[in-house]
């Protein structure tokens, strides 16, 4: 289910955020069929000076930059020299994220100089997203790796609890990636919304699994840890799956507003929430816990009190203690 996150394309260029195409988008593509790309949004070059040949000469460097249409010099106004670039592509596109990229490159001796407009403003938005993605999401499982530690005083369940949890994210993203191009017509997903996905389905399945968990470990130490998970989930599983059942339908409300980011994430929380009220917490969760047995925990020891060694090898094994019959 996750290799639709081999396919995914980040980043909606600004025609695609709308998914009914609003008055203003609709008059920038009239505007692009009549004149040069990036024309109607330029790319401008701010410097910290009013000096008319200092801005005129910025103006030349960065016109021999490729991909850069023409650069013009601006009078400047109040101290501040400007340039106003017109890019060859389309603003939002990889090709005039290179150019700005070169752009600053070709200024970068330059002191007090910096690099906006629209482009420049997308081109900023999308490392700063990718970047996010790399610091925040490692951290989020870390924080709660430790949570979950402290609060089971084990290592081996923790983590097993978060990679189901990090599992169903990319279930979750890859299913939707799909939806989104064969059925929603989405040319790609948002930069910003697979951390805002991230951030609700770790959240949410790892409380729906503390909640399971901690059950299990109060049943363990009175009927074994196999016993013990299957006696908290018929304890757990009718509040945690109507819950879990409601709330993927209050983020699947998302879906029908007018912003194409909102309404992928609640499809990617949707299908993540019930993918791990569903499967995750009912089937694949509980399994694990059977096939490791006491071994769960480790290395804290959950056994029931009072056991021998012979039921404890039997436990650890998965066969059903003998039963005495007399004749």
């Amino acid at each position: 289910m996750a290799f639709g996150l081999t396919q995914t394309v980040s980043g909606l260029p600004p025609e695609d955020q709308f998914l009914e195409t609003p008055e203003a988008i609709t008059a920038s593509e009239r505007l692009a069929e009549s004149f040069p790309a990036g024309t109607s949004d330029p790319v401008l070059v701010v410097t910290r000076t009013d000096e008319v040949a200092v801005v005129e000469e910025l103006a030349e460097r960065v016109g021999d930059v490729e991909g850069v249409t023409s650069a013009t010099a601006v009078e400047p106004v109040e101290g501040i020299g400007q340039v106003q670039v017109v890019l060859e592509a389309d603003p939002g596109s990889d090709a005039s994220a290179a150019t700005v990229a070169d752009v600053r490159s070709a200024l970068e001796v330059e002191t007090g100089t910096y690099v906006t407009g629209g482009a420049a403003s997308t081109a900023d938005e999308s490392a700063g997203n990718v970047r996010d993605r790399w610091v925040v999401m490692p951290l989020i499982l870390v924080l709660v790796l430790g949570a979950l530690m402290g609060l089971l005083r084990s290592v081996l369940a923790p983590i097993i609890l978060v990679t189901s949890v990090v599992a169903t994210f990319a279930a979750a993203l890859g299913v939707s990636w799909w939806l989104f191009t064969g059925i929603f017509g989405f040319s790609a997903i948002d930069a910003s919304m697979p951390l805002l996905a991230f951030l609700f389905l770790v959240a949410l399945g790892v409380d729906y699994n503390i909640f399971l968990i901690t059950r299990t470990l109060e049943e363990a130490k009175v009927h074994g840890t196999r016993e013990g998970v299957l006696r908290a989930l018929g304890a757990t599983g009718g509040v945690i799956t109507s819950a879990g059942i409601l709330l993927a339908a209050v983020f699947a409300v998302l879906g029908v507003l007018p912003l194409v980011v909102l309404a992928q994430i609640g499809v990617v929380i949707c299908i993540g929430v019930l993918m791990d009220t569903l499967v995750v917490r009912t089937v694949l969760v509980p399994a694990i816990v059977r096939v490791l047995g006491p071994t769960f925990w480790w290395p804290r020891k959950v056994e029931p009190a009072g056991r021998t060694g012979e039921t404890r090898r039997a436990d650890r094994s998965g066969d059903q203690e003998p039963v005495a019959v007399s004749g």
